[in-house]
């Protein structure tokens, strides 16, 4: 039987709202067959990952296994490396010694979602630390205390002020979020080290613009900036970081602030994939049409932040958020659906329901159908729609514990992994990575492919 084939190129989202409606239609029919690619087996809810940072949830809380959401659905777990529309294929990567092979689509739906942007400034690839994953979280707490623990063995107060100095690029919903709780895990795990003041801690926010949470509009962004300076976090507005080396931040306005951590909440950019794509984009996404079809590509879909899906007819685009990836991923499988079936397909029709954000010590912003929160009931607001929100029982039962314990008993302070653990886990995938190596050198004499393959291998 000759099966229709439909390709969810991204695990986010966009991709698991189109893969869940899907799996519960089409995948279950013995003529279709529906394939999620995934750079991960799980998908992680990204809006509480500032908590797992600051040790109020741990990284397992707030990730659900794609396995156990998607029954029908078969799940790749692999990058996506390349796409040819004429041919109808992707090129894809995965495994340990990164083979790679290709998926046939005759219809595909791209929901790669987007990349931290450095915007090329000197130093922060190599040297800032990002908010966009699991690890990025994790390692951000365990560096904290890592830190911590060094600034103990230091004697010279402005080496440990650097070392417990924290700069976060990016006055946004992500770089407030983050600047409020590592505020108060540093301030808080600093009094259980008594060779270490509190005083030493510092905290600064870096905003190009003159507000923090423009989104929100000016109230609530001028009462985050106080109730952060309340908390003894620095606020530098009007400026913006242009390089980093590790122990320096230098800002545009000649600013330099000794720091051993750079957050950087300050730019994304859509996967590099789109951009060898013969279409149309805006500001590297993908233009769709009002179905959420790339125009001039049978079977080719866009949605979440890789998309540029208009905003009726005035030329305005739907901003790149979770709400709108969402709904845009469930929107674009009901019209692969309609074309498989021959039904009429639904254009995507959204308003945002509203923004909200947390700025530690229990407190938060919020703005819902045009009304407005601050202080407590805010930051109670915006965990009890982000639990609902959460998928998975189990999860929100964990997560639900870990904010009674939160209120019950002070952060742990734990460093998970320590530089011994690194360099052994380094050395241990070195030869994995040799192990690899070797099988393919004993295949590869009788296949040309696997000599690509060891070729490639061997360059990393």
């Amino acid at each position: 039987m000759n099966k229709t084939k439909i390709v969810i190129a991204g695990g986010g989202f966009a991709g698991l709202a189109a893969a869940t409606y899907l799996d519960k239609r089409l995948a279950r029919r013995a003529d279709t067959e529906v394939v999620l690619i995934s750079r991960e087996n799980f998908i992680l809810f990204t809006p509480m990952l500032h908590e797992v940072a600051a040790g109020d949830l741990y990284p397992s809380d707030i990730i659900n296994p794609l396995r156990r959401i998607l029954r029908h659905v078969k799940i790749v777990q692999a990058d996506v490396k390349a796409i040819d529309p004429s041919e109808r294929r992707v090129r894809c990567s995965g495994g340990v010694a990164q083979l790679e092979f290709q998926l046939e689509f005759d219809h595909l739906l791209l929901a790669l979602g987007s990349e931290t942007n450095f915007l090329d400034l000197p130093g922060l690839s190599d040297w800032a630390v990002t908010m966009k994953s699991l690890s990025d979280a994790a390692l951000l707490r365990n560096r904290v205390i890592a830190l911590l623990e060094e600034a103990t063995l230091q004697t010279n107060a402005a080496t440990r002020r650097q070392l417990l100095t924290i700069v976060i690029a990016g006055g946004g919903f992500s770089g407030v979020e983050t600047a409020g709780a590592m505020n108060d895990f540093v301030r808080e795990t600093a009094s259980y080290y008594p060779d270490l003041s509190g005083e030493l801690a510092r905290v600064v926010v870096v905003q190009s613009g003159n507000l923090l949470l423009p989104e929100l509009g000016e109230e609530l962004g001028r009462y985050t900036e106080r109730k952060l300076l309340e908390r003894k976090v620095e606020v530098v507005k009007g400026t913006r970081v242009v390089s980093y080396d590790g122990s320096f931040v230098r800002l545009s306005d000649g600013q330099v602030i000794p720091a051993s951590t750079l957050i950087w909440t300050a730019g994304v950019k859509p996967s590099p994939v789109l951009a060898p794509l013969p279409c149309q984009k805006v500001g590297g996404r993908l233009l769709v049409n009002q179905f959420l079809r790339v125009p001039g590509a049978f079977g080719l879909w866009a949605a979440g932040d890789g998309a540029a899906v208009p905003d009726g007819d005035g030329g305005a685009f739907h901003p790149p958020t979770a709400q709108h990836g969402l709904r845009q991923g469930l929107v674009a499988a009901k019209n692969i659906e309609a074309e498989i079936l021959g039904r009429p397909p639904t254009p995507f029709i959204f308003k945002n329901l509203g923004q909200l954000a947390t700025i530690g010590h229990r407190t938060g912003v919020a703005m819902v159908f045009g009304i407005k929160f601050s202080g407590f009931i805010a930051w109670l607001l915006w965990r009890m729609v982000y639990l609902l929100k959460l998928p998975r029982l189990a999860k929100k039962l964990r997560v639900i514990s870990g904010w009674a314990l939160d209120l019950l008993f002070s952060t742990e302070i734990e460093q998970i992994i320590t530089l011994r653990d690194v360099e052994e886990l380094t050395s241990r995938m070195a030869r994995i990575r040799a192990q690899a190596v070797r099988e393919i050198s004993t295949h590869a004499r009788s296949a040309p492919d696997l000599q690509a393959h060891l070729t490639l291998l061997r360059g990393k």
